[in-house]
C-alpha cells in the first residue's frame, strides 16, 4: 500500500466561462461546496443551495467576497419538497438568466444493520439521496428541454458497486442514482442534454468526520490505493470535466473517482 500526499491544488482554466450552474447541498463542507468554488474558479456563475440556511448564507457571503456577488447567489432548498425544488430552479433562471449545468449533490447517509433498520431510516435516506436527485433532474430537464441543451452531473458512490455493512439504504439509493442517470441520459439526448455521474469512494470533510468513527475512517482509508482519502476538490475536478465541453460525447456514464470500480 502506497501513501501518496494530496496533489497541488490547480488553478482554473476558464472551462466554464459564461455558464450558469445550480448546485445542491453546497453550503461549504464537502463535495458540493468544493464544486461551487471550482465552478467559480472556472468562470461560471453559480446558484448554491442547501437545506441548512445558516451555513448556506455564510458560505454564499464567503464566495461572494472572493469572486463577486454577481457570480454567486444562494437559495435554500430541501430536495424532499417538490415545491422548493421547483422554486430553486425557477430562481436559477431568474437570477442568472439561464440554466446550463446542474450538480445534484444532495445525499444523506447513516449506518445501521439491515436487521435493525427502521422504515423511517430507510425512507429518509432514499428520499433525500435518490428521490431528491429525481426531483432535481426532472425539473432541470423540463427547463433544459425548452432552452435546447445543458448538462446534469449526479453524485453517486462506489458503495453502489460494492457491499459495505450498515449501508444497505445508502447503497440502494446510490445504485438508484446510477440507474436514474443512465435512463435520464437516454431520454435527454434528443434535447441536447447530457447526464452523467461521479462515483467517489472516500472524500473526507468535517461533517463526515463528525458522523463517522475514527476506526471506520481508518479502515476505509486503508482500502484506497494511494493510502489516503480524496480531497473534496479532487472530486469537484471531475465534476468540472463532466460539466465542460471536454466531455461533449459522454452521457449516461458513471465515472469512478477512486480505484474502487469493480
Amino acid at each position: 500500500m502506497t501513501n501518496v500526499e494530496s496533489p497541488t491544488y490547480l488553478p482554473g482554466h476558464g472551462l466554464l466561462t459564461g455558464r450558469t450552474a445550480v448546485i445542491t447541498a453546497a453550503a461549504g463542507a464537502g463535495i458540493g461546496g468544493a464544486t461551487a468554488r471550482r465552478f467559480l474558479e472556472e468562470g461560471a456563475r453559480v446558484l448554491i443551495s442547501d437545506a441548512h440556511t445558516r451555513r448556506l448564507k455564510e458560505y454564499k457571503a464567503e464566495l461572494a467576497d472572493e469572486f463577486g456577488a454577481e457570480f454567486v447567489r444562494a437559495v435554500p432548498c430541501d430536495v424532499t419538497d417538490e415545491d422548493q425544488v421547483r422554486a430553486l430552479f425557477e430562481a436559477g433562471v431568474r437570477l442568472h438568466g439561464q440554466l446550463d449545468i446542474v450538480v445534484n449533490n444532495a445525499g444523506l447517509g447513516g449506518t445501521s444493520d439491515l436487521v435493525d433498520m427502521t422504515d423511517e431510516q430507510w425512507s429518509k435516506v432514499l428520499d433525500v439521496t435518490l428521490n431528491g436527485t429525481f426531483r432535481c433532474t426532472r425539473e432541470a430537464l423540463r427547463l433544459m428541454r425548452e432552452s435546447g441543451g445543458g448538462v446534469i452531473v449526479n453524485n453517486a458512490s462506489v458503495v453502489a458497486w460494492r457491499a459495505q455493512a450498515g449501508q444497505a439504504h445508502y447503497a440502494a439509493a446510490k445504485a438508484g442514482v446510477m440507474a436514474l442517470t443512465r435512463c435520464a441520459a437516454v431520454e435527454a439526448a434528443e434535447y441536447g442534454v447530457r447526464v452523467n455521474a461521479v462515483s467517489p469512494s472516500l472524500a473526507v470533510h468535517p461533517h463526515l468526520v463528525k458522523v463517522t468513527t475514527p476506526e471506520l475512517l481508518a479502515e476505509l482509508t486503508a482500502r484506497e490505493a494511494f493510502g489516503r482519502y480524496a480531497e473534496p476538490w479532487e472530486v469537484a475536478n471531475v465534476i468540472v470535466f463532466l460539466a465542460s465541453g471536454y466531455s461533449s460525447y459522454m452521457t449516461g456514464e458513471i465515472v469512478s473517482v477512486s480505484n474502487q470500480h469493480p
